[in-house]
């Protein structure tokens, strides 16, 4: 089973979610820190996202 929170930001999703997973033995996944770390590795290394080659 997946559940998603969605809401306007700093509104505490991703606190009330950790608690709700540790509660119902559910793993977090924290999908907005995964694609924030993509785009920094992105920006950090210059990676051309319109060059099909990377």
């Amino acid at each position: 089973m997946i559940i998603t929170i969605d809401g306007p930001i700093a509104t505490g999703k991703s606190t009330i979610a950790r608690k709700l997973a540790e509660e119902i033995g559910y793993i977090y996944f924290d999908t907005g820190a995964m694609y924030r770390s993509l785009t920094y590795a992105v920006l950090k290394n210059k990676i051309n996202t319109e060059d099909p080659q990377h």
